[in-house]
């Protein structure tokens, strides 16, 4: 079996680069010896995974968070062409590692190497907006607005920076004009919330409890303009999972999302940012499209 490990060192804040001998040792013991490569810039494992697929590798391991998931994945999908992709292995040595909990797959590196080495797979969904691809979730308006003020912040860490983001996320919050348009509805008017999820869980939070990652369809979190109390109060019940039962929240199913948004929205994709002002959207589910090394 010739696998590819593609390994983002700065993972796991920097955190994952000194696991390496042990995802060596986890491989030596499955009797397989890997080529591993590591990244030493963002988007540089989307270029590394399209190449592995032309070297034609019977597997790619992505070994880091969620990002670094999300960006073998792409390489992955651009690569496919009308197929499915080639067999996608994970070694989730991120800091939430979200999207690996979801679909079942083990923290510990010699299970998840054991895994990689039965070679058995099985088919899961992907999302697609515009020209990008993701697995987990993706979202414009509000959230991406306060990952953008997370990222901005330099001298606060862990959990009270992103309360801070939050906050001032709010104090600024600005509804975007939207025409949205899903499978069997939409909304024309202001905005402050859209995430779309293939996978229930993002940054830590069931934004989509219900989602399944093979269902064939989006499972999509909306709400429009209201009060800032009733945006507090939404996102008190997130923490519960219990903010799709809100009267001011949509919480549906889809394969198709359009929106035309002025002012232009940010972006996230499994938690990057793609875009800081887009005015023209369309997502798109990719149903088993993605080739998940999985027992």
């Amino acid at each position: 079996m010739k696998v590819k490990v593609i390994l983002n060192p700065y993972a796991n804040r920097w955190q994952a680069g000194a696991r390496l001998n042990d995802i060596q040792a986890a491989f030596a013991a499955a009797n397989l010896t890997p080529e591993i490569v590591q990244t030493e810039k963002p988007q540089e494992a989307i270029g590394l995974a399209e190449t592995a697929v032309s070297a034609r590798y019977d597997a790619v391991v992505a070994a880091g968070g969620d990002g670094t998931l999300s960006e073998v994945a792409n390489g992955l999908l651009r690569a496919a062409g009308d197929g499915p992709t080639v067999p996608f292995g994970i070694l989730p040595i991120g800091t939430a590692n979200d999207f690996s909990d979801m679909v079942g797959l083990p923290r510990d590196l010699t299970q998840a190497v054991q895994i990689i080495a039965r070679g058995q797979t099985r088919q899961i969904d992907a999302g697609r907006i515009n020209n990008h691809f993701f697995i987990n979730n993706c979202a414009v308006a509000m959230e991406p607005m306060i990952t953008l003020e997370n990222i901005r912040m330099k001298r606060l860490s862990g959990e009270l920076r992103y309360v801070v983001a939050l906050l001032k996320g709010l104090v600024k919050l600005k509804a975007w004009r939207m025409q949205v348009r899903w499978d069997d509805g939409g909304h024309d008017g202001p905005t402050y919330l859209l995430s779309v999820c293939n996978g229930p869980r993002t940054g830590g939070f069931y934004m989509a409890p219900n989602a399944t990652v093979d269902d064939g369809l989006f499972d999509f979190v909306f709400a429009p303009e209201v009060p800032k109390l009733t945006v507090l109060s939404i996102l008190v019940k997130l923490f519960r999972k219990t903010h799709i039962d809100h009267p001011q929240v949509v919480y549906g199913r889809t394969r198709h999302i359009s929106i035309s948004s002025s002012p232009g929205t940010p972006i996230h994709a499994d938690g990057e940012i793609i875009a800081e002002a887009a005015t023209q959207i369309e997502y798109k589910i990719l149903p088993g499209k993605l080739t998940l090394l999985q027992s």
